[in-house]
């Protein structure tokens, strides 16, 4: 896109074609103490040429995982991404393409949707899941909005704490305006897992809890499933990082209720953040009240394949108060990648890869804890993420990994959890070469000698 800043006189004509002889006439709605008297505190204007180099400055001030060793993980990992993905997802029919009203006319898209749906549903163990939402975090918002709708009985949203922090607080924030209290189930400090006492679980309309947790620590779903029958509730079990369900006992075989998880793993990059996406699934009997859209297969009238969209609950197709979901778009291009991920590797290739992350972390863990000074405050088993417990605080450690041998070390628990501030969260994906775990490993030896 080329560099062409608006001139006075495409400025006036603008005005003159809305019928306004002043741009602040455009802002009267706002009252007037709310409105900035001077002018913005902006530097001179920089031609195209001037404000390239400003970023390419600005750019090489950031420091890059690509250019560093990364364990970082907490819910967004590093994983390859083939090239035939980027190739795939370029091509205009995926990448222009928004939400498709006309189902006839945008058949390739509502097939990819399709796939997506027919693969998460087959990873979680459910009947069913939808094309998508934002991501895991309001993923698990709308799967207790949805257990809401469901409940017949129960009040209290019961939360393990070793779940994700940021999906606590998000789901925090959706509950807080329709009152609906939320209570953590606390964690045993040896295993890592949630303890689930049924004693201390009344008046519940849902228990929420991660599959693996934030710990990275694989829990009992089976014995979750237990508590929350004998106490009559719903169970939604939350996956931060879905390469795991490739390798562990679909949540759908425990009973699970509600399946949600952040499907960013599935060839999505980091990238600052974002975009992610957000995957739901459930059993066919509750179906209509999936948030979102779900894409159905039928034939048409020559008998072929046709694809077609079955529900569509949003305020945008039907009458508000009806509407299941306040979600207004869709994640359909993050959803498509993740289909063509999914397709390219297969149902041996996706299991292939899981082992290999879980032998790389299990390789890491096992000779961290030949150091001296190391030690893994949760004994529960794993998949490729884990904690270990120093003499330093989290961060100090994290801060020296950095400066010193140019290793992001992980994340300190120290911020969501104050008892564990020497605790870090180590991720290990296929992306760790051996000679990232000898580097690590000898950084740690120096620095906790």
């Amino acid at each position: 896109m080329r560099y062409i800043p608006e001139t006075k006189s495409d400025h006036d004509a603008m005005l003159e074609t809305i019928g306004v002889d002043h741009v602040d006439k455009l802002f009267e709605q706002i009252p007037s103490e709310l409105r900035l008297k001077k002018p913005l505190n902006l530097p001179a204007p920089l031609s195209e040429m001037e404000l390239t180099a400003v970023m390419e400055k600005f750019a090489e001030e950031s420091e890059a995982a690509v250019k560093k060793t990364s364990f970082l993980g907490g819910g967004i990992n590093r994983h390859f991404i083939p090239a035939a993905i980027s190739a795939l997802l370029s091509r205009e029919e995926f990448l222009t393409s928004y939400t498709p009203y006309q189902p006839e006319a945008s058949q390739g898209t509502l097939q990819a949707l399709y796939e997506f749906q027919t693969y998460i549903a087959m990873l979680s163990g459910m009947d069913v899941a939808n094309a998508s939402l934002y991501d895991g975090a309001t993923a698990t918002a709308e799967a207790v909005l949805m257990a809401k709708r469901l409940s017949r009985k129960g009040k209290i949203v019961y939360v393990s704490k070793a779940l994700h922090p940021h999906y606590r607080e998000t789901l925090s924030t959706y509950m807080r305006d329709i009152d609906v209290p939320i209570v953590e189930l606390p964690f045993d400090e040896k295993t890592g897992k949630t303890i689930f006492d049924p004693e201390k679980i009344t008046d519940a309309m849902c228990m929420v809890v991660g599959y693996p947790n934030y710990f990275g620590v694989i829990e009992d779903l089976g014995e979750a499933k237990e508590v929350a029958t004998k106490v009559e509730t719903l169970l939604i079990s939350v996956t931060t990082e879905a390469l795991s369900l490739a390798l562990l006992k679909p949540p759908g075989e425990f009973g699970v209720d509600i399946f949600v998880g952040e499907g960013q793993s599935f060839g999505l990059p980091p990238s600052f953040g974002g975009p992610l996406l957000g995957l739901i699934a459930t059993g066919t009997a509750n179906v209509r009240n999936l948030p979102g859209r779900l894409i159905g297969r039928g034939k048409d009238k020559e008998g072929k394949d046709a694809f077609v969209i079955v529900i569509a609950t949003r305020e945008q197709h039907i009458k508000r108060e009806k509407a299941t979901s306040n979600i207004c778009t869709n994640e359909a291009l993050c959803a498509t990648t993740a289909a063509m991920y999914l397709t390219l590797h297969g149902k041996k290739g996706l299991p292939q890869l899981a082992e290999l992350n879980y032998e790389k972390a299990f390789l890491l863990r096992s000779r961290l804890s030949l150091i001296k000074n190391i030690e893994e405050p949760f004994s529960g088993t794993t998949f490729n993420e884990f904690v270990i417990r120093t003499k330093l605080s989290g961060c100090e450690l994290l801060h020296r990994l950095a400066s010193d041998y140019k290793i992001f070390g992980g994340i300190a628990l120290a911020d969501n959890y104050p008892e564990n501030k020497n605790d870090i969260l180590i991720s290990v994906t296929e992306m760790n070469t051996d000679e990232d775990v000898d580097k690590f490993v000898h950084a740690l030896t120096e620095i906790l000698k």
